[in-house]
């Protein structure tokens, strides 16, 4: 019947992981890395892909968004997967996915043709990365040696944005922007057949059916709400496409809730939610994801388009934060055993908040050096403070066979947050952009010096202008985050590394 081959192979790789427990962390890390900066990576790369593949300036942001879109409609499906049929075999079928659509994708003739990898390794992504860590709680034993695996996890994870926009930069001014996805192929192929060796197999559920209405509902409605957030942050919140999107989330959702209260083998188990420590660590973690994707999407820009920044040059500028949050993250994987999850979490609130903050007072005349690089530096630190604990809180206590869900729960809140966030800000820098340039207009016409009609805004015009709408978008960002700080005082009780068990009925 051939059902002692997989058996004995996840014999080897336990055997393996016992005697070297850092070579499956890598393998897990490499992956999450691999998924968390192809956003970041892609992003430098798009005025190249712009003009090679023919996009329109409003098609264009549908390279980014038919990622989103899919892998954020996609997670919970994709956690659940690992938990009913192996973790390790569909992190493999996972990062495989991701990696046979980069390289796809770059070789794509046409636009269709990218948008549609795109959206292939979005499934990828959503398969690979709530799986992954789930491998880290099930691979890793409490207490030291889980805690160290998650801080180089939550390292990778804060540093992947920064990172992608370094190597975004370098593939895009010295190769092409196609090597942006080509370079994830030789990646996921090495993942796909280290894994297996490395990582142990988990204990596959007999007797398990696949939850189809909830999957359906609950992919068709985080689907609805993403775009719902991506329409409103070019067409309005008014629109009318928006508010369709908008209610249909709300009944979808609503559904996918009802049918999970009822089934015998729910996709939610929706008792993980009777831990409040988790339901906070879900929340802080949508208004971290809300601030930070805003923040790099607004700083990005201001580098480049304000302060003459190339794209490798840009790329580099934000080193600091990776190798900060690399730092930060270790020292408070060391730190949570002692003080809990809460006083990190809040500290790490405070920080970005407060980096955020001074970013909000950034101006055309601002120096990297005196201004953006001490700021940026502040959220990093906070970064690094809370990906540890926030992900002990949401994943320690979890039965085994509910890990992937627990996981992929953490990151749709990274994942909404992060595209509401930038929904949400846009619209108010859009506000304090057309309000700037509209005074400064005025003033001109006033004072004789009108631009000529040439139908483009002039340089210190639209620098100015541009500074402001991301001042506005800065300052409302730290408003999110004292928001986050009163939710993990508030919510936040249980210490991670003393968890109470659950019941898994």
């Amino acid at each position: 019947m051939g059902t002692t081959t997989a058996p004995a192979r996840s014999d080897r790789a336990q055997a393996i992981h016992e005697r070297h427990p850092g070579l499956a962390l890598t393998v897990i890390a490499t992956a999450q890395l691999m998924v968390i900066l192809d956003v970041t990576v892609v992003n430098i790369a798009l005025p190249h892909i712009k003009t090679d593949l023919g996009f329109s300036q409003t098609g264009l942001v549908w390279v980014l968004n038919s990622y989103t879109l899919v892998f954020g409609g996609l997670l919970l499906l994709g956690g659940r997967s690992g938990d009913l049929f192996g973790r390790r075999r569909m992190f493999v079928i996972g990062v495989s996915l991701f990696a046979l659509a980069s390289l796809l994708g770059g070789f794509a003739p046409d636009k269709g043709f990218l948008l549609a990898m795109r959206a292939l390794q979005g499934v990828g992504g959503a398969i690979a990365s709530p799986t992954a860590l789930a491998l880290v709680t099930t691979t890793f034993e409490e207490g030291a040696p889980r805690n160290r695996a998650f801080g180089v996890y939550a390292a990778v994870t804060g540093a992947g944005a920064a990172i992608g926009l370094i190597l975004g930069g370098v593939l895009t001014d010295y190769l092409s922007w196609r090597w942006v996805f080509f370079v994830n192929a030789p990646i996921g192929l090495a993942l796909a057949l280290i894994a297996p060796r490395v990582l142990p197999e988990s204990e596959r559920r007999a007797n398990v059916h696949l939850d189809v209405p909830g999957a359906v509902t609950s992919t068709l409605g985080l689907t609805s709400l993403v775009y719902g957030f991506i329409h409103a942050a070019s067409d309005g919140w008014s629109d009318p496409v928006t508010l369709a999107a908008f209610g249909s989330a709300a009944v979808l959702l609503a559904v996918f809730v009802v049918i999970e209260a009822r089934t015998r083998q729910p996709l939610m188990p929706l008792h993980l939610f009777r831990n409040r420590t988790r339901v906070g660590s879900y929340v802080v973690m949508l208004i971290v994801g809300a601030a930070i994707f805003a923040m790099f999407f607004f700083l990005t820009q201001y580098v480049q388009e304000v302060k003459g920044f190339s794209p490798l040059k840009a790329g580099f500028a934000f080193l600091p934060v990776s190798a900060v949050i690399v730092v930060v993250a270790q020292i408070a994987s060391r730190l949570v055993a002692r003080v809990g999850p809460r006083p990190l979490i809040a500290l790490g609130a405070f920080f970005v908040g407060s980096g955020l903050l001074w970013l909000s007072r950034l101006t055309v005349t601002s120096s990297y050096t005196g201004h953006v690089l001490p700021a940026i530096m502040v959220v990093a630190t906070g970064m690094g403070l809370i990906f540890v604990p926030i992900t002990l809180g949401a994943v320690t206590g979890v039965a085994p066979d509910e890990s992937g869900i627990a996981s992929a729960m953490l990151n749709v809140g990274q994942q909404v947050g992060g595209t509401l966030g930038v929904s949400a800000l846009v619209t108010v820098f859009s506000t304090g952009f057309a309000d700037d340039v509209r005074q400064q207009l005025t003033q001109m016409a006033a004072a004789g010096r009108a631009p000529a009609p040439t139908g483009q805004l002039p340089q210190p015009v639209f620098a100015h202008a541009f500074t402001h709408g991301a001042g506005l978008a800065f300052t409302f960002g730290a408003l999110f985050m004292a928001v986050a700080l009163v939710a993990a005082v508030s919510l936040i009780r249980t210490p991670a590394t003393r968890p109470v068990p659950e019941p898994t009925g």
